[in-house]
């Protein structure tokens, strides 16, 4: 669901109010970059800009026109664009300064050339949005990262925020909340000029904390540079995204680059059981490189992380899980720490994932520095964990029981289907899913085979297909959904093949009895559905929604709300 290349035009022309001109030569040093006059200009040191992009079409006057390498064209190309816009300066690299210099239209703003430009984009846009004031006048800022739980996890860390009396921003995959504007994400992180505009429009607009979500690509593609968190979380590591990693443990390194000393101050690290290796490797790489007594690493089940003689950043889990039972279509749980101390907690979400995602808001909001008494306090008298993530097991109806969810990986879509399960005899798991195309192809038959296993109906459909032929990816989907049956494993007594996904909705819910789950999995809260490059509008939550009418099933408008 990520693209390199594409920024978000709204975001990225939300620019702060107050920012203070900085000079290209003060910038050019601070990166190590070498500072160009391409043309007839006076002291290009001392032009000053008051803005950063990437993108040649949010320029402002006075920007510097980040000009990066790119998939297909390199931003040099574009720089004349970028400069009629009124760019001030430009930041390249080696190959960009070869086309300035080879450009038709002559280059009179000073170009400042790094090794890595795309690196350096961080550092300069923190040092003209000033994002992270030296006098620790910026926001308290939050990380979560992970294969699964990213977006619940920062919603569930802003509802708790704002309980305490906060007032909060948030950046991710669905939106971004910056004062009273709310602004929807097309990519889970942004690029790093509009990331750092953000936090200072966020800054401005009074706001005390924000929450984000850090994806591998982010630290990737270095969107994140710049940034000091002050409690970043870990939620779990499952195969995804290795068409871009190539390998699980490419993977990790990726995210464990955020659990050092210059991304965050302190971190929280989610452990599933004794067998969780990546969890294990997170907590002790954490430990390690921030210091035990800066981690505070949260097990599901076991805890036993590492060997106790061995040092303390192989210690035991410092908060486990105690006490959970089912409440409503969600859980109340204790966490308990190996000192005693413990704090009630419950989510009205369902999923004993989302039991993880709750327990590791809390627990990096208490890292923060909140006092536990409070944290409690705002806890039972807010329900703050009990907020409605769009896309995210979000529930459509009862009888039958219908969710929206944003599976999109193999652990993702077994969570998801457990998570709607109905008690023995009591009903079936109906699924409606597909793979998105241009990505991971390696996870199609895998997640073909964990649908014909957890699931009663497989109704195998469209995600988004991008640039190939659909019926070949649900070929492949199908493929693990029909070995899985071949071979006698199968829960799945039926398994069907239909497009377009709207059609497979209605399909789904006409099979449906009032004891049954409908699940839609893979494309969450997103509105359009891409196929050969054109843009189709399609809500999963919509099209359920008007399927249960169609059907006269009820409907939810809300967690406590019926129709």
């Amino acid at each position: 669901m990520e693209n390199a290349q594409a920024i978000t035009t709204d975001a990225a022309l939300l620019r702060p109010g107050g920012v203070s001109a900085v000079s290209v030569g003060s910038l050019a040093s601070a990166i190590g970059g070498q500072l160009l006059q391409l043309a007839d200009s006076t002291d290009p040191g001392g032009v000053e800009v008051t803005g950063v992009s990437l993108d040649s079409r949010a320029i402002r006057p006075g920007d510097l026109y980040a000009a990066l390498p790119g998939a297909r064209f390199h931003g040099a190309s574009f720089a004349a664009a970028a400069l009629d816009a009124g760019a001030a300066a430009v930041l390249t690299d080696s190959t960009g300064a070869d086309l300035l210099r080879a450009s038709e239209t002559p280059v009179t703003v000073p170009v400042v050339v790094a090794a890595d430009a795309r690196a350096a984009v961080g550092s300069v846009a923190a040092r003209v949005y000033a994002s992270q004031p030296a006098d620790g006048s910026g926001l308290s800022l939050f990380a979560v990262t992970g294969t699964n739980g990213k977006t619940t996890t920062t919603y569930f860390v802003n509802s708790i925020l704002r309980a305490l009396g906060e007032t909060t921003g948030l950046i991710g995959t669905i939106e971004i909340l910056a004062g009273d504007q709310r602004i929807p994400s097309k990519l889970t992180t942004p690029e790093a000029p509009t990331v750092h505009s953000l936090l200072s429009v966020m800054r401005e607009s009074g706001m005390t904390a924000a929450s984000m979500e850090v994806s591998s690509h982010a630290i990737e593609f270095h969107r994140v540079d710049g940034i000091r968190y002050g409690v970043a979380g870990f939620t779990n590591l499952t195969q995804d995204h290795l068409d871009l990693h190539g390998t699980m443990q490419a993977y990790f390194d990726v995210k464990a680059q955020l659990f050092t000393p210059e991304r965050t101050e302190r971190a929280v690290v989610v452990v599933a059981d004794d067998d969780d290796a990546w969890g294990i490797a997170m907590a002790r790489h954490a430990r390690a490189q921030l210091g035990a007594d800066n981690v505070d690493v949260f097990a599901m089940r076991g805890g036993v992380v590492g060997d106790r003689e061995s040092g303390p950043e192989r210690r035991g889990a410092d908060w486990t899980l105690h006490s959970l039972t089912r409440r409503g279509i969600g859980h109340a749980f204790e966490l308990v720490h190996r000192d005693g101390r413990s704090l009630r907690v419950s989510t009205g979400l369902p999923g004993v994932f989302n039991v993880a995602n709750a327990a590791l808001a809390t627990l990096m909001v208490l890292s923060s520095g909140v006092a536990l008494e409070d944290l409690q306090r705002a806890l039972d008298q807010h329900d703050p964990l009990t907020t409605d993530v769009p896309g995210r097991m979000q529930l459509i109806g009862t009888q039958p029981t219908a969710v929206v969810d944003f599976a999109h990986n193999p652990d993702a879509l077994a969570r998801a289907l457990a998570a709607v399960d109905p008690p023995e005899g009591d009903g079936r798991v109906i699924l409606v899913f597909g793979a998105t195309g241009e990505r991971d192809k390696t996870k199609r038959p895998l997640m073909g085979e964990i649908a014909a296993r957890e699931a009663d109906v497989v109704i195998v459909s469209d995600d988004d297909p991008h640039g190939e032929d659909p019926s070949t990816i649900r070929e492949e989907v199908m493929a693990g959904a029909q070995a899985l049956i071949e071979a006698g494993g199968a829960r799945a007594t039926e398994i069907h093949q239909i497009a377009p996904r709207s059609v497979a909705i209605h399909s789904a819910v006409r099979m449906a009895g009032r004891n049954d789950s409908v699940i839609v999995a893979g494309r969450g809260h997103e509105t359009v559905q891409e196929i050969a490059g054109v843009d189709h509008p399609l809500d999963d939550r919509a099209e359920l929604r008007a399927a249960l009418d169609e059907m006269r099933h009820s409907t939810q408008e809300g967690w406590g709300e019926t129709k």
